[in-house]
């Protein structure tokens, strides 16, 4: 059966979604990484209903494949721009959340979760660092 470029865009989509949220959820995780993440992961990447939909060795599951890469990695390449072209933040943020303190009249609303949180320093029932604004 002939594999449409209709098809593999789809496919190819359907990664990109998958492999951006996959980056997005393990950056944003509250606790420390478990063995059954890795087995979600391994799942979302090439589980059961995966290789129903896409099956093994052909187009689509290759599209799906660079889809997963493009997402995954899109994440981190977006998050290097907004960080790089910013001039609240460094590349230090990506280590323990450090950014510059707001100023009047910026501030950080008391209802949002710091995106710290995940890493454990700043975020809400975090350890307090007063080099983050929370």
């Amino acid at each position: 059966m002939e594999t449409s470029t209709i098809q593999l865009l789809g496919a190819g989509g359907f990664g990109i979604i998958i492999g951006w949220y996959v980056y997005y959820i393990n950056r944003y995780r509250k606790g420390d990484v478990q063995l059954g993440d890795l087995v979600t992961v391994i799942g979302i990447i090439g589980g059961g209903s995966i290789l129903a939909l896409f099956k093994e060795g052909t187009d689509l599951f290759g599209a799906y494949g660079i889809g997963l890469f493009i997402g995954f990695f899109g994440y981190f390449l977006t998050l290097i721009f907004l960080v790089g072209s910013s001039d609240n933040f460094n590349v230090d943020w990506f280590l323990d959340g450090r950014r510059k303190k707001a100023e009047d009249p910026f501030y950080i609303p008391d209802d949002i979760r710091a995106t710290t949180g995940a890493m454990g320093g700043g975020g809400k029932g975090g350890k307090k660092n007063d080099t983050v604004n929370e």
